[in-house]
């Protein structure tokens, strides 16, 4: 009877491991999935991050595309490069590529250092926004020293520029404050995270007179009424623009 009971105990402990091996080789597989799938959601909100923040992702995922379209106050810069056809047609095609693509990585870098997204590049053009993602009271000042940095990192990229027997690259810079329209816009195939708006036509409209004022930065009153008093500024003379009924008045930022 003993030596029974004994084998009925082995047979029993060798049932129990060979279901902790089994649930053991289950839970390695669950966990091989899970890292595999975390992967991909990583690799998922990454692309995403190219057409939206982070944040924005997130409260996609949350709470659907409907949720992302809100009204909110945002400062849009708009830069374009001056006399871009020439330059296009100076360069070769692979030349010309790297040229603007080493422009759009340096005006980006300095934008996002500055509290800024970048939101689409329209040819030689870059559309950007402050305070469309989050709360920023301080979103003008963020806009106007981004555009001084672009600045300054367009004239380091210059030199660099002119060390190749490149031409140098100019660019105008408008910026506005106001209401817009963020959300999602595009087709089922292609959509992309972005503003709308007048806020933003305007400011496009005034970097097309940095070319009349001589300048390479302008802001609207817009923005002016809400920026910190230390920014040197420069009152040009008010100016029709394309869509506008009143002229509109602007200042150079010194």
């Amino acid at each position: 009877m003993v030596e029974w009971a004994l084998g009925l105990g082995a047979v029993v402990v060798v049932g129990l491991v060979a279901v902790c091996v089994r649930q053991r080789t289950r839970l390695a597989e669950l966990s091989a999935r899970l890292e595999v799938t975390a992967g991909d959601l990583e690799r998922l909100q990454e692309s995403c991050s190219r057409f939206a923040p982070s944040t924005v992702v997130d409260r996609l995922l949350t709470d659907g595309p409907a949720a992302a379209a809100v009204r909110k106050e945002v400062t849009a810069l708009f830069a374009d490069v001056v006399g871009y056809t020439t330059l296009a047609e100076q360069l070769d095609p692979p030349v010309l590529a790297r040229v603007l693509n080493g422009y759009y990585q340096r005006m980006s870098d300095a934008i996002a250092q500055h509290s800024g997204h970048v939101s689409t590049f329209i040819g030689d053009g870059i559309l950007a926004y402050f305070g469309a993602f989050e709360p920023n009271p301080w979103q003008s000042d963020d806009a106007v020293r981004a555009a001084m940095a672009m600045r300054h990192a367009l004239a380091d990229y210059n030199k660099e520029l002119a060390a190749e027997g490149l031409a140098p690259l100019a660019i105008g810079i408008g910026l506005n404050r106001g209401t817009v329209l963020a959300g999602l816009v595009g087709t089922r195939e292609r959509m992309e995270y972005t503003c709308i708006g007048r806020t933003v036509n305007v400011a496009a409209r005034v970097q097309t007179l940095t070319r009349t004022h001589q300048t390479d930065i302008l802001i609207t009153d817009a923005v002016r009424e809400r920026l910190d008093p230390t920014f040197t500024l420069m009152p040009q003379p008010a100016t029709p623009i394309k869509g506008i009924a009143e002229p509109i008045v602007t200042f150079a930022v010194v």
